[in-house]
């Protein structure tokens, strides 16, 4: 499972953890999350997301 995070806000989105505030299932990988995600604290879309080790 692989980490990302926003380079605005430092938010990290955990595959392993998901999103469950946002519908977004525990397992669910980077590239199964919708389009139209968004930062949970910031907003911004996927693209201002980086892989982190």
């Amino acid at each position: 499972m692989k980490k990302y995070e926003c380079t605005v806000c430092g938010y990290i989105y955990d595959e392993e953890l998901g999103d469950p505030d946002s519908g977004i299932a525990p397992g669910t990988k980077w590239e199964d999350l919708p389009d139209d995600w968004v930062c949970p604290l910031c907003g911004v879309g996927k693209d201002d997301f980086e892989e982190v080790n």
